[in-house]
């Protein structure tokens, strides 16, 4: 990466921090686990639009986020997504061959020693709750055996941003400055867990942390 774009980053990524906290009464947790250099993958519940912005300013690292090639791909906003290193996704379907470009976008950043980002969930929650996580987060560790950092994210469910009450975006924010809580978890590797599946240990994990994340802020809904 130039140097250039790796500082631009950096900038970009105290100002969505600074902008994250006058939004909401930001909470975050766990931060230091990851790591100050090198290589890592942050999984994540998926609760609203701004999911990526409250994880990418909390990071202390730039964070490289997998996102929909749809939304990547937004008239007025793309020019955004690519400054700050969005790696888009598309489907199978819709595109041949898309989900190893993508795996192969991945790779290359995790092995350049960037964090990415990633939920495995696929798609935004449709009740609030954590739904199973989908086999490409194994595909991407079985590619590059780096630490998993997982997180739990909470508050974000109930506003505008996500499907309570109807289809994201579609509302009009009703509260501001609400609370949100994020927590960081120590990083996993495959020799720490042995034999248990990866897949089902991280779902696992990132339900613990959302769930301490709920008790953080006393399950107030956001926006």
């Amino acid at each position: 990466m130039r140097w250039w774009v790796k500082a631009v980053r950096h900038v970009l990524r105290c100002l969505i921090y600074l902008a994250m906290r006058l939004c909401y009464r930001l909470r975050i947790r766990g931060s230091h686990h990851i790591p100050k250099q090198g290589a890592a993958l942050v999984v994540c519940n998926h609760v609203s639009f701004m999911d990526a912005l409250v994880l990418g300013g909390a990071s202390p690292r730039p964070l490289r986020f997998v996102m929909d090639q749809p939304i990547f791909d937004s008239p007025g906003l793309k020019w955004w997504f690519q400054l700050v290193g969005a790696i888009p996704i598309e489907s199978e379907r819709r595109s041949p061959g898309a989900l190893r470009r993508t795996l192969d976008d991945v790779s290359r950043a995790l092995q350049h020693g960037e964090v990415v980002m990633v939920f495995p969930e696929g798609r935004l929650t449709p009740d609030g709750e954590i739904h199973a996580f989908r086999r490409g987060l194994e595909t991407i560790l079985a590619r590059d055996n780096v630490p998993v950092i997982p997180a739990g994210l909470a508050g974000l469910w109930g506003s505008w941003t996500s499907h309570f009450g109807g289809k994201a975006l579609k509302k009009w924010p009703s509260r501001f400055r609400a609370p949100v809580s994020l927590h960081f978890g120590p990083p996993i590797d495959r020799q720490m867990i042995g034999g248990v599946a990866l897949r089902s240990y991280l779902e696992d994990q990132v339900r613990g942390l959302k769930a301490a994340a709920d008790k953080d802020i006393g399950h107030h809904p956001a926006d």
